[in-house]
């Protein structure tokens, strides 16, 4: 057994018959606090969504790759003729009479002659070959599905040979280890997709897709995808990546960014619209990427809500607000004046609408609203049950963004008074930024409910700062940390990271959400470091942060109670970590599931003693478990070596002891009650 599946199985005895539980009643001294604090944050930066989360294998499917989002692309990026067994033709990219106005462009092969000469070994045909990303990975045993659109051109059908093989590297060449392939029939002379499902016969993490006509004439193709059948719950998603983000136990998602959310250094022809990802896949408009490569929007906002449904997780989508981001082409060096631009006023009815129709997309009957009846059509008649709408992404809270953001707030409330709006505290959310200043006087001029702060900072600013006790108690907005992280990957930036979560479950009433960021990076494609998951093809590596993230994941609850641990040689009344403390703890109650978390986070050198008293819990049931990270400060793991995981043990559940905790560890005791 793995070491994940390891801890699945204690935990699983541990939280056994928890679902048959009545929600209890919380004991005196305790403070209600936030159960969603917990959540993670995506944006498609890293190549976290096409070659990641979304399991599509093709690249440049849609053939529309372009010099607009990086110099050298065109339609045939990532694709490249073949000819085997001596076949000729050449390939032409068209946009005329296309599938549809969103994805003009196809490529069309015409095809000179597919001979069988005296050396043929079962090898011909003209077509087109695709790598991928960086290759494409695929199991023995395991079936993908192909599909494609295709229109014959002249009056003859055609045969076409999909393969799966490997190049076979040599001279002269050789052919290709075949791992799977089938034959499709054209026929029709309009766009008609054809769909194959290829089983493979060998594993091979460097295979690709062959598309070859084995009839002389003319052919168009567009939309070209090879998926797994095996996806996360059957709805696209890459399952080992989806199973990492479930294992957090993530209340809610944010998406789909980030800069992404407003077109990041590009202008606003850039800006992501919701409306142009939803649909049929032909349908969408791909887009150029914040962090300069293709999004193909087949991971889309349908797809968004759907895994947030699959993972249990509240979707907090984010729109834009009428305003480009600050840093538009290099303008982040114009500081503090830098380059942000506002729509006109008299255009802003428009961004409104992208407010409004989402909120019927995901929440409106099918009956009466045509965005429901998209979602239906879709797939899913049901409701999302949208709480949560963020309008904006760290823009520089100017006089333009305020006048803009209110415009949109104020439209949507009056419409829709149940829904929960994030606003934005600007990039830097630190006291002395007057972006961070501006913030909050726009969130206490609106009454919004909740504000968005980030800030990324080197591991000693999570080691010692405790800012959000001295945050006012009587503020109507909350405190959502959007984004931040230690600026490393080591344990002991985790284990800073894991001190100051500790500090934000004790202003849990003043910081109802918190989201590490970013989320994904693919090796050899990774535009920011740190992030919480690195994968390639094959595999993935969880960071020293995963396990601290996971660990608060797993043990969210409605109730912190402050006084039930004490540390050996502090003053009576402190309540660690405090400023400058590089030790502590938090102890949360959870009425729903009757579940008590323990947490204790040392990040010193020197062992701490606990005095643990829990006597105010009365029926505590056996056994409890104990889970724990451990290591040297400066461990790390990677693609070849993971020396830091959650480790468990079951224990003898008790409710007054002293506890060792050993230097550079967290430990979490976990009791059912």
């Amino acid at each position: 057994m793995n070491r994940r599946a390891t801890l699945a199985a204690l935990l699983m005895v541990a939280t056994m018959g928890l679902s048959a539980q009545k929600p209890m009643t919380a004991p005196a001294g305790g403070k209600a606090i936030s159960d969603e604090l917990i959540g993670i944050f995506f944006e498609d930066i890293s190549s976290s969504a096409d070659g990641g989360l979304y399991a599509e294998l093709v690249q440049n499917g849609s053939f529309e790759y372009s010099p607009v989002e990086r110099d050298g692309w065109g339609p045939g990026t990532f694709w490249r003729m073949i000819r085997p067994g001596h076949s000729t033709g050449w390939l032409e990219p068209r946009m005329d009479n296309s599938i549809h106005p969103n994805n003009p462009t196809y490529m069309r092969l015409h095809v000179e002659r597919t001979k069988e000469y005296h050396d043929y070994r079962g090898w011909r045909g003209f077509g087109i070959q695709n790598d991928g990303f960086d290759g494409i990975s695929v199991r023995d045993g395991k079936t993908y599905n192909f599909s494609a659109f295709f229109r014959n051109i002249d009056d003859k059908g055609k045969q076409i040979r999909i393969a799966l093989v490997e190049p076979q590297m040599g001279w002269p060449p050789k052919d290709p280890k075949l791992l799977a392939d089938t034959i499709i029939n054209i026929n029709s002379k309009s766009w008609q997709k054809y769909e194959a499902a290829l089983s493979v016969k060998e594993y091979s993490p460097k295979a690709v897709l062959q598309i070859l006509v084995l009839d002389k004439g003319e052919i168009d193709v567009d939309m070209v995808s090879l998926m797994p059948q095996d996806t996360y719950k059957g709805h696209g998603m890459r399952t080992d990546l989806a199973e990492a983000l479930a294992e957090l136990q993530p209340k809610f998602m944010r998406f789909p960014g980030g800069c992404v959310v407003h077109g990041g250094g590009d202008g606003f022809w850039d800006t992501y619209r919701w409306k142009n990802t939803i649909g049929p896949k032909e349908q969408r408009k791909g887009l150029k990427n914040t962090w300069g490569y293709h999004q193909s929007m087949g991971l889309g906002f349908y797809e968004y809500f759907q895994f947030c449904e699959d993972l249990g997780m509240e979707p907090v989508p984010i729109l834009p607000a009428g305003v480009s981001c600050q840093g538009a082409n290099g303008g982040w060096n114009m500081w503090p004046t830098q380059a942000q631009d506002a729509c006109p006023m008299e255009e802003m009815d428009e961004w409104v609408d992208e407010a409004l129709d989402l909120i019927e997309w995901a929440n409106g009957d099918p009956a009466t609203s045509k965005w429901a009846k998209m979602r239906a059509d879709a797939g899913h008649p049901a409701p999302f049950n949208l709480k949560y709408l963020g309008l904006g992404n760290e823009e520089k809270i100017s006089p333009e963004f305020c006048e803009r953001f209110k415009y949109i707030y104020e439209r949507v409330m009056k419409a829709h008074p149940e829904i929960v709006i994030v606003g934005t505290a600007g990039p830097g959310s630190h006291a002395n930024n007057p972006d961070f200043q501006n913030g909050w006087k726009l969130a206490e001029e609106t009454g919004m409910p909740i504000i968005d702060e980030h800030y990324y900072e080197p591991r000693d600013y999570f080691l010692n700062k405790r800012q959000y006790d001295n945050y006012p108690r009587d503020r109507k907005t909350k405190v959502y940390l959007g984004e931040y992280a230690a600026k490393d990957k080591k344990l002991i930036d985790a284990l800073a990271e894991g001190l100051y979560l500790l500090h934000v479950e004790r202003n849990g009433d003043v910081v109802s959400m918190t989201s590490y960021a970013p989320l994904f990076a693919k090796k050899d494609a990774t535009n920011w470091n740190p992030d919480l998951i690195y994968f390639d093809n094959q595999r993935t590596y969880l960071t020293c942060s995963y396990y601290i993230q996971q660990m608060f994941g797993q043990s969210a609850g409605q109730y912190y109670y402050g006084d039930c641990v004490k540390f050996e040689g502090d003053a009576p009344d402190a309540c660690q970590p405090m400023e400058n403390v590089h030790y502590g703890q938090s102890v949360v109650l959870n009425v729903k599931t009757r579940e008590l978390f323990v947490k204790l986070c040392n990040a010193s050198d020197e062992t701490k003693t606990a005095h643990i008293d829990l006597s105010r819990f009365k029926t505590m049931k056996k056994p409890a478990l104990r889970s724990y990270i451990i290591g040297q400060p400066d461990d790390e793991n990677n693609y070849e070596a993971q020396p830091i995981f959650t480790k468990g043990e079951t224990f003898k559940a008790e409710k007054k002891f002293d506890f060792q905790l050993k230097p550079y560890s967290m430990v979490m005791l976990r009791y059912k009650l």
